[in-house]
């Protein structure tokens, strides 16, 4: 009926999703006391320029990679096109920022002479990475640009789910290493002690841990997942009538 409020989303999504936002901005917020208080702050062209890594890291491979995956929960009732286009724009936005933090771990690593790619966290975050930026370029290959049949759509989208949840979850694992690694580079002698900045650290780790719980358990309800519009039904019929050669009403 024209002009009817679009339906209620299920019971408890919202409250989940709020607490996923309300986790989100407090791990950036820890991040952001974490590096301030004890690690001197961020600056681009300083030796502070490594701060700008684990900044630019849980903004975008974290929190905006969580929230792009959130798009098709929370926005149920909108134009599925729409919702691609915000979907495909957030995890851009994510991998820019996420690359200005690559860019800013080798040039600093390149002033102070340290080597590259030789810890696990590396190797891992590397990964997550690269395939990240394939996973994005492969849905918009698939999902956004036009080219793409149906069928083929249909037999990629199982994977472009999983690797999407399993990317998110490598990207927070990383993310738990580094923060190790950085804190047995500065604090190795006093972490023991339970000194504040370990406390800080490991709580940033745990609300990291939390948030990846909370979008994760989102993500998997099967009664939480976007219901079809009417339109997307009708192109659906509409494309297995031409297609197979049945009746709408068949």
């Amino acid at each position: 009926m024209d002009g009817a409020p679009p339906p209620a989303s299920p019971a408890g999504l919202s409250a989940y999703v709020a607490v996923s936002q309300l986790l989100g901005l407090t791990l950036l917020a820890t991040t952001g006391a974490w590096l301030g208080r004890y690690r001197g702050g961020v600056a681009w062209h300083s030796p502070l320029q490594f701060n700008v890594h684990p900044l630019c890291m849980v903004l975008g491979m974290v929190f905006l990679q969580g929230d792009a995956l959130l798009v098709y929960r929370v926005f149920r009732h909108e134009a599925k096109h729409s919702t691609k286009v915000l979907h495909a724009l957030l995890h851009g936005l994510a991998l820019l920022i996420a690359l200005v933090g690559i860019v800013a771990v080798f040039e600093s690593h390149r002033t102070k002479g340290i080597p590259d790619m030789y810890s696990l966290h590396s190797w891992c975050g590397m990964a997550a990475f690269v395939l990240y930026l394939l996973q994005w370029l492969l849905g918009c290959g698939f999902f956004l640009f036009p080219g793409a049949s149906f069928s083929l759509r249909g037999r990629y989208k199982p994977q472009h789910v999983f690797f999407g949840i399993a990317l998110f979850a490598l990207s927070i694992a990383a993310c738990l290493l580094g923060i190790t690694e950085m804190l047995l580079f500065n604090i190795r002698d006093s972490y023991s002690h339970f000194v504040p900045e370990g406390v800080l650290a490991n709580t940033l780790g745990v609300l990291l841990v939390a948030f990846g719980l909370v979008v994760g358990y989102v993500l998997t309800r099967d009664d939480w997942k976007r219901p079809p519009l009417a339109e997307e039904l009708a192109l659906s019929m509409d494309f297995k009538t031409l297609t197979e050669g049945e009746s709408p009403g068949g």
